[in-house]
């Protein structure tokens, strides 16, 4: 049911979360001025192929988000479920965005360096806020549905 406003933010929601995939979340230029790219799953340098660190934690949690996401839209038969599940997904993305934080921090004072962040890592908090306006409007729509349950 795309014609509903909550299936377009979620729709939203699932194609700014998979764009992380494509885009680099963060810059860290180390003391020795060598640049390193922070991806969905690690920390590459930026002239060489291949890892400089692999980190598998927010791989998984951001596949979850996005098919969470994603199965959501399919789900307007089941409100109380869909909200739930949205829920669910602003606590992981909450946890994401820590969990990024915490390993850009981590990987900053290892390097000796600065961290420049990429307009991928506002993507969450749109992403968030998106998910939020979703579970409001498919609450407005079981008290619709309840209300007419009611007349009759």
């Amino acid at each position: 049911m795309i014609q509903r406003v909550q299936s377009v933010y979620l729709l939203v929601v699932t194609v700014l979360m998979a764009t992380i995939f494509a885009y680099p979340y963060a810059e860290l230029m180390s003391s020795d001025s060598q640049l390193f790219i922070f991806n969905f799953n690690g920390l590459s340098k930026f002239s060489e192929e291949g890892m400089y660190l692999k980190i598998v934690p927010p791989i998984v949690l951001l596949v979850v988000i996005v098919l969470i996401a994603f199965v959501s839209i399919f789900l307007y038969k089941k409100r109380i479920l869909q909200i739930r599940l949205n829920i669910f997904n602003i606590v992981l993305m909450f946890g994401y965005l820590g969990l990024n934080y915490y390993y850009i921090q981590n990987f900053s004072k290892q390097l000796d360096g600065i961290v420049s962040y990429k307009i991928v890592a506002v993507f969450p908090f749109v992403a968030i806020i998106l998910t939020y306006l979703a579970v409001r409007s498919i609450g407005k729509d079981e008290a619709l549905i309840r209300s007419m349950d009611r007349i009759r």
